[in-house]
């Protein structure tokens, strides 16, 4: 075990089968801000996923999602100093594997790979509900549609990807803004209602939030926004990546919290009643309080928004998937495919393996993928943490990068707030990832650590490293 937190040599010997392949650099602060933006996807994360929230939190949800938001900070603070660094398409798993040592690196792997195959297909199944007003489909059918058509953009040109999503990003923030302004305009409540801590129980009757309560709802607070860190993902396809890595983390970030947190306040303030607003039906509310063609309008604005999430998402997860075959994480004839480019330079084989099982996800129970989903986020932004708190020693203290203020405070208290907000997720959620992670841990003794010369070698390609 004395491997687990011993820093991996990053340079690319002349030994490992030649260098490694490098995804093409064609994008810049731009274009990356803008598919960092649509992975986090503002408005289909505000249609989809905060009216479970409301459910639970009721009042409190704009004050957990604030609380969530100014965790993240701290991450993206982790996030743009280690992507910075180690500037990979392995986003997670290359950064603390470099700074914290090859099975922690490859326990984040694990990890990120359960989010990046769950969070789609959960904003995909969303794609149903919005688009009622024209056409009544299955949320399961509609779901897997929207991945396989993601799927199918995904194969094209990164470049091509960055204009596509970025059209749909303006609409998705447009229906975001016309819920803001509606919501302000019908309110039925004053800015005290975002800390009365409210929530409808059974019988009619008004239940309070706890402490606890917001504790527990954090896990999915963080996943709110949890789309800026994609643009560590895309380091190695940003121009000048030791600058424009920083800038759109902390951009995304900053941006997609007003995006979310302005519209969650305004349907907090406008529901008619707690009952009303703990049901979380947002697209009856803004008919309410226009008209039907309105609510038509923001209904498909969303779906759109959530197409545009699916596209975002299968490009990021495809770059994880092509990173890890090229750092040999698999038997040989898995790397051999994985690391495929396509015509248009992606990694083609690996888009469909991100696809093809997301689209198969969409009939699993959606409470068990929210529940995994937040576990493992939180784990994974532990893991950064880690690796954060680690960034200044040996020759990685002199290496040219963006640096956070007040370390390593922020890496400390990061962790401490983390792992206390895991031990607050219900049991079988913490069960359900921590049995795969178990699985991957056997994996990583019987396969990978007995390979270690041929096996697991995260590398930076030599053009990343200037």
């Amino acid at each position: 075990m004395t491997d687990t937190l011993r820093p991996v040599d990053t340079a690319v010997p002349e030994a490992r089968d030649g260098n490694p392949k490098a995804l093409k650099r064609s994008i810049g602060v731009v274009g990356g801000t803008l598919l960092t933006l649509s992975c986090v996807t503002p408005a289909s994360t505000l249609f989809v996923v905060v009216p479970d929230l409301f459910g639970t939190l009721g009042t409190a949800t704009a004050l957990t999602i604030a609380i969530g938001s100014l965790l993240c900070i701290a991450v993206a603070f982790c996030y743009s100093e280690l992507g910075t660094l180690i500037p990979s398409a392995g986003g997670e798993y290359a950064m603390v594997s470099t700074m914290a040592g090859r099975l922690a690196g490859w326990l984040v792997f694990v990890l990120s790979l359960l989010v990046v195959m769950i969070v789609p297909p959960v904003i995909a199944m969303g794609t149903a509900d919005y688009l009622a007003p024209v056409v009544h489909l299955d949320p399961a059918v509609a779901g897997a549609g929207v991945m396989l058509l993601a799927t199918l953009a995904g194969l094209l040109d990164l470049r091509a990807n960055a204009w596509i999503t970025g059209i749909f990003l303006v609409l998705e923030v447009i229906a975001a803004a016309v819920v803001a302004i509606l919501g302000f305009a019908h309110s039925e409540r004053g800015a005290g209602s975002l800390v009365s801590m409210q929530v409808a129980g059974a019988h009619g009757h008004t239940d309070t939030v706890t402490a606890m309560l917001v504790v527990s709802g954090l896990a999915i607070a963080l996943f709110v926004t949890q789309g800026f860190s994609t643009a560590v993902y895309l380091s190695e396809e940003l121009e000048h990546p030791r600058r424009n890595v920083a800038r759109t983390v902390l951009a995304t970030l900053a941006i997609s919290t007003v995006i979310i947190l302005v519209p969650v306040a305004a349907i907090t303030m406008g529901a008619s009643n707690i009952a009303e607003l703990s049901g979380g039906d947002i697209s009856s509310m803004v008919t309410a309080w226009s008209n039907s063609a309105v609510g038509t309008f923001v209904s498909l604005c969303v779906a759109l928004a959530i197409i545009n999430a699916g596209i975002v998402m299968v490009i990021q997860n495809s770059r994880v998937l092509f990173a890890s075959a090229r750092d040999k994480a698999w038997p040989t004839p898995v790397n051999t495919a994985f690391s495929r480019l396509g015509r248009f330079g992606s990694p083609w084989v690996a888009t469909l393996a991100v696809g093809v099982p997301g689209a198969l996800l969409c009939f699993v129970n959606l409470d068990t993928l929210y529940g995994v989903t937040g576990v493992s986020v939180t784990g994974m932004y532990l893991l950064v943490a880690v690796a954060a708190l680690l960034s200044r020693r040996g020759s990685h203290r002199h290496t040219p990068a963006w640096r956070m203020p007040l370390w390593p405070a922020v890496p400390v208290l990061l962790i401490v707030v983390l792992a206390y907000i895991l031990t607050q997720q219900e049991t079988g959620y913490l069960l359900w990832t921590g049995g795969i992670t178990a699985a991957a841990t056997l994996y990583w003794a019987l396969y990978l650590r007995p390979r270690k010369d041929t096996r697991w070698l995260v590398s930076i390609p030599e053009d990343q490293q200037t």
